[in-house]
């Protein structure tokens, strides 16, 4: 697992690199422009930020340089996951379900997921 920890913006351009790489700055802005308004310079800038991170590499052979996804999604989610649950809830899922519950914020199918998904970890650990 790495231990990069991404920007709303960052997280914003790793998404589309998920989705589909590689992508050029052209796609990025054209891919964001209307949700976000910015400039080919600030993505520009947000993905050096990302490849000095070690998340993002460029190919720079061609007449437009591609960029790629050097991490998987999952090992990010992962860490910002305990990072949240550290920081918000001392380390306890059971006082954040708890909360989204208080709070009326999961819906029918989101608690029959949350269903699922315990039962199918007690079964992982029975078995």
């Amino acid at each position: 697992m790495h231990n990069i920890s991404l920007s709303e913006g960052e997280w914003k351009l790793m998404k589309l690199l998920w989705q589909c790489e590689p992508r050029s700055i052209g796609e990025f802005v054209s891919e964001l422009h209307d949700d976000t308004g910015w400039t080919k310079t600030t993505i520009f800038v947000m993905l050096k930020r990302l490849i000095a991170k070690g998340a993002v590499r460029v190919d720079e052979s061609g007449r437009v340089h591609q960029y790629y996804p050097l991490i998987a999604r999952r090992d990010v989610t992962e860490g910002e996951t305990d990072s949240f649950l550290s920081r918000v809830y001392d380390g306890s899922v059971g006082m954040m379900v708890s909360s989204l519950v208080g709070r009326h914020a999961l819906s029918e199918s989101e608690i029959e997921e949350l269903k699922r998904i315990l039962e199918g970890a007690n079964k992982s650990r029975k078995g």
